[in-house]
């Protein structure tokens, strides 16, 4: 099964990913460094690596420590945001209207090159060109400063919209992969390998383009990996509160995003398809 999680480009379980991924699942993004510890012994890593993990991470700006508590830094709880928004995206009727993003900022550093193509993957736009970004207006989210790089305007294509999301983004890909994850997330027959393939699939619902339904291919697979990763939540939160209950209470509150979240979204889930 290592190799079919190769295949998929997953990445291997270390100390770093189970500490990142179990406090990006909690809401609060904050746990006791012994609940921490003994996360790692459950999935098979020792109590010093674990340790020397967390200290990477403080000095890395990953995590804060304080009392004896780690917690996500800003840069982080911005990710915990977006994984909690590709799990339950909040979508908007689609009147067949566009966002369009034209860059008209002068003498722009890499830096803000940088910033802007990252603020853009994050509103899931597509460049149709350098400096010409648009997606359908299905979305609902605000739009960081950063964005204020470019003008917005809203229009209609004169061709065919569904030609010109196949043009944008590689649906086929996404869908392939999406279909092979969610495969393997139901064939993994132990806790390290389905944590593994779990991250994995989180990772890639941060790409869905979140299109209408009337742009996408037949069977579009999203909604089914949700379910399923929302399915592999539910059975690990049963899990580690069962196993950290000596430790620390579970959250009871807020959603959970992460492959360990103890917490759980609640309320009715907006599709995409």
């Amino acid at each position: 099964m290592a190799d079919d999680a190769e295949d998929l480009g997953v990445r291997p379980l270390t100390a770093r990913s189970v500490v990142l991924s179990t406090l990006l699942g909690n809401h609060p993004a904050q746990l006791p460094v012994r609940a921490l510890v003994r996360i790692g012994e459950l999935f098979g890593i020792a109590e010093g690596t674990v340790r020397v993990a967390l200290s990477r991470m403080v000095a890395a700006g990953d995590l804060t420590h304080a009392d004896g508590d780690y917690a996500l830094t800003a840069r982080l709880l911005a990710r915990q945001r977006r994984q909690d928004d590709s799990r339950t995206p909040r979508t908007l009727p689609w009147s067949g209207a566009w966002e369009i993003a034209l860059v008209t900022g002068e003498r722009r550093t890499a830096a803000e090159r940088t910033a802007l193509r990252r603020a853009m993957d994050g509103l899931r736009l597509a460049e149709l060109r350098e400096g010409s970004w648009l997606r359908p207006a299905n979305l609902d989210r605000p739009r960081p400063s950063v964005a204020d790089q470019c003008t917005w305007l809203t229009g209609t294509p004169d061709g065919d919209p569904v030609a010109l999301a196949g043009k944008l983004w590689d649906l086929d890909g996404w869908a392939a992969r999406a279909r092979d994850l969610d495969a393997r997330l139901g064939a993994a027959d132990d806790p390290a390998h389905r944590f593994t393939v779990a991250a994995a699939a989180q990772r890639h619902l941060l790409t869905d383009p979140l299109l209408p339904a009337e742009l996408l291919p037949d069977d579009w697979p999203g909604s089914t990996l949700r379910e399923s990763y929302d399915a592999f939540v539910d059975h690990l939160r049963d899990l580690l509160r069962h196993y950290l209950s000596p430790v620390a209470a579970p959250t009871t509150s807020g959603s959970g995003s992460g492959p360990a979240g103890p917490g759980r979204a609640t309320g009715a889930r907006r599709r995409n398809s």
